[in-house]
C-alpha cells in the first residue's frame, strides 16, 4: 500500500456483469480448495442465470468483492455468491457488500434474509455473527447436508 486512501464503491448489477464473473471464478476456486470433490454438490445451487440483484465493491475501480440476491420465497431471500478477493480481506469490504444486499431486499419488501454457508468458512461464519445473523434450521436442499451451516436475519 503507498499511503493513499483506498475508496470502495458499491455498483448495483446483475449477474451478466463481467466484474461479478471474474470474481465467481476466484470464489468457486476457493470453495473448491476448502471442500474438495464435495463442492460439486452445492455448485448445482449456484447457478449464475437465476440470480438478477448483485452488488460488487470495488476498490480503487477494480472489483474487489461481491454478493447477490435470489427470492427463496414470498418473505425470505437467499444471499448467495458472497466473496472478496484474498488480498482485499479486511478492509471491511464484506460488511459493505452485506449492508448493501440487506437495504436492497428491504426495498424489495422481504422480510428476511436466509443464507447458507460452510463449516469450512470460519471467517464467513464470523461475519454473518457479527452482522446479526443467527443459525437457522437447514432449509431447502442443505436439509442433511452434514457441513452447511444455514444463517437468517429479520430486516424489519
Amino acid at each position: 500500500m503507498n499511503g493513499t486512501a483506498q475508496s470502495i464503491t458499491l455498483k448495483r448489477t446483475d449477474s451478466d456483469d463481467a466484474g461479478f464473473r471474474n470474481l465467481i471464478i476466484h470464489l468457486d476456486k476457493d470453495l473448491e480448495n476448502r471442500y474438495g470433490a464435495q463442492q460439486g454438490f452445492f455448485s448445482q445451487f449456484n447457478k449464475l442465470d437465476k440470480i438478477k440483484n448483485v452488488v460488487i465493491a470495488y476498490l480503487d475501480d477494480a472489483p474487489a468483492g461481491c454478493g447477490a440476491l435470489r427470492p427463496y420465497n414470498e418473505t425470505d431471500i437467499e444471499i448467495k455468491r458472497m466473496f472478496v478477493a484474498d488480498e482485499h480481506r479486511g478492509k471491511g469490504i464484506a460488511i459493505q457488500v452485506l449492508n448493501e444486499l440487506e437495504a436492497w431486499a428491504a426495498e424489495l419488501n422481504f422480510q428476511n434474509c436466509i443464507l447458507e454457508t460452510g463449516t469450512n468458512q470460519p471467517e464467513a461464519i464470523s461475519l454473518y455473527l457479527k452482522c446479526g445473523y443467527e443459525i437457522i434450521p437447514a432449509y431447502g436442499h442443505y436439509v442433511g447436508v452434514e457441513n452447511s451451516i444455514c444463517m437468517g436475519k429479520g430486516l424489519g
